[in-house]
């Protein structure tokens, strides 16, 4: 910290002096790095300390994005880790609580440098908002026989997440600096974020590096598959090495080294998200998620955790009744008929009540999940939330029952929703200041309760509620419990013997 102002402009980091910006009440630094660049010989290895540097950087625009497809903000390069820093704090004597963004984008992209998740409002409400970038793709989560060998823990696969680690080991050794305070760090994030975050409160690497969690969206409670659904993403460290031969193969290279040489715009392109996802490879995820939570093996810190009401719109891709059936029997075996019947189809068209098999394999189950097995063997709080705020359609609309998409939640969180937009009203910007205020108090006192606000009770064995987000934020039982239970008998199936043998 600059010691003539008194304020917080140059600021004092492991690797050197920083400069950031004022905007507004806020004092912003963008693209500080918080590891080495992991390329040449770095590339799938963890995170490397960042190299010193000499006199003051300037920190005031967004670093690359990680290499991915498409075109992200800032652009892309595998010299991607890098975070940013907002903050209200005048003087780096305020320990203000601290909020750590990770993004989502299936593990396969994603961005600090995006618009809707600038921490600016946010920090306006007393927090500090860092976000931090993680490798994606195959060049953060390619597991091979091969670079297990070279790894000392003899694992491979999940640099992504140790970037993470990196990131967040970062925030606790400089925070302070900031205004920040060290000892109250909540990590939150949406989709693979929300994932991540689940993923690191199961982390023995990532125990004392935060004491609150926000997953939205998220959730990692699902068996390992060889050929993986939503839900059912995880792999075994022997599947994973087998798929990265396969990748080799692909990329007409026989060696770690000889991939290493190629660029990252001519490794093999991946269908889908990318063919990219951590694995339980017995270090960063020592097992299953579910069984180290049924065990209470896990960081017990205070969680709020969420889904929203529609998202198998964004990801349900069924045309007709025919085919929804016919995918439920593939993926479901057995458990089909009863699942059908529990997330019915129309006659000719697939419904709401037939997409929330899908928000609920992906998402609802292992939230719920989440909060069901942590008030049963943790002591921390437990805050579950259901997000469903839309445009009412009119009933002859083919699309009347559309619910609240993957995603939508995140410029309410952030406060970025596009006030000049026609279809945003005074209802939804009401709703963002309600749900940011959640968010912040939860990182201040790990409960997102005070004066002023509605209500949110804890989920507990004994009161199974949540807080349920819309025009009329209110508590509520769970949302279509009976069909979760349906869907909860074939999770616990799958964790069986038989369960397992079936999937292979």
């Amino acid at each position: 910290m600059s010691c003539s102002k008194k304020t917080i402009d140059i600021v004092k980091v492991k690797g050197g002096l920083v400069q950031g910006t004022k905007e507004s009440s806020i004092t912003v630094f963008k693209g500080i790095s918080f590891a080495a660049p992991p390329v040449g010989d770095l590339r799938w290895k963890a995170p490397q300390p960042v190299a010193e540097w000499e006199g003051v950087k300037k920190t005031t625009v967004f670093a690359a994005s990680p290499y991915q497809g498409g075109n992200p903000p800032a652009g892309k390069s595998e010299d991607c880790l890098y975070l940013n820093v907002w903050t209200p704090a005048k003087s780096s004597k305020e320990k203000l609580p601290v909020l750590v963004w990770i993004y989502g984008g299936g593990f396969s992209f994603g961005s600090t440098a995006e618009p809707v998740c600038t921490g600016e409002h946010l920090a306006k409400k007393g927090v500090v908002v860092v976000s931090i970038a993680y490798r994606v793709g195959k060049l953060g989560f390619l597991a091979h026989p091969e670079l297990s060998a070279e790894n000392p823990n003899k694992v491979s696969g999940n640099y992504g997440l140790l970037d993470q680690i990196a990131g967040l080991q970062w925030v606790k050794n400089n925070i302070a600096a900031f205004g920040g305070d060290p000892k109250k760090v909540t990590i939150f994030g949406e989709s693979a974020g929300g994932i991540s975050v689940s993923m690191l409160c199961a982390s023995p690497l990532a125990k004392g590096l935060f004491r609150g969690a926000i997953s939205e969206s998220g959730g990692s409670f699902g068996p390992t598959r060889p050929t993986t659904y939503p839900g059912e993403n995880m792999k075994t460290l022997q599947q994973a090495e087998a798929s990265g031969n396969e990748f080799l193969q692909k990329a007409g290279v026989s060696s770690i080294a000889e991939l290493r040489k190629l660029k990252a715009e001519d490794l093999p392109s991946e269908p889908g998200m990318g063919g990219a996802w951590p694995i339980i490879d017995g270090y960063v995820i020592p097992d299953d998620q579910y069984k180290l939570y049924k065990e209470g093996n896990y960081n017990d810190v205070a969680v709020l955790i969420g889904y929203n009401s529609d998202e198998g719109a964004s990801f349900s891709r069924e045309r007709t009744p025919e085919e929804y059936i016919a995918n439920v029997r593939q993926r479901f075996g057995k458990f089909a008929d009863t699942l059908i019947k529990a997330y019915p189809v129309g006659e000719n068209r697939v419904p709401r009540t037939a997409r929330n098999l899908m928000r609920d394999a992906a998402f609802g189950w292992h939230t719920w999940t989440w909060a069901r097995l942590q008030s049963q063997t943790g002591k921390s709080n437990v805050f579950l939330y259901y997000f469903d705020q839309h445009p009412n359609l009119q009933k002859d609309s083919p699309r009347n029952d559309l619910g609240s998409p993957h995603g939508q939640e995140i410029p309410y969180v952030f406060m970025t929703l596009d006030k000049d937009n026609p279809r945003t009203t005074e209802t939804d910007l009401k709703l963002s200041d309600i749900i940011s205020s959640y968010w912040t108090n939860f990182a201040k006192y790990g409960d997102p309760n005070r004066q002023g606000l509605p209500r949110w009770p804890a989920f507990t064995g004994e009161s199974e509620q949540l807080m349920y987000l819309n025009a009329d934020p209110h508590a509520s039982p769970v949302p279509d419990e009976k069909s979760l239970h349906v869907l909860d008998a074939y999770f616990k199936w799958r964790f069986t013997q038989e369960g397992r043998l079936w999937a292979k």
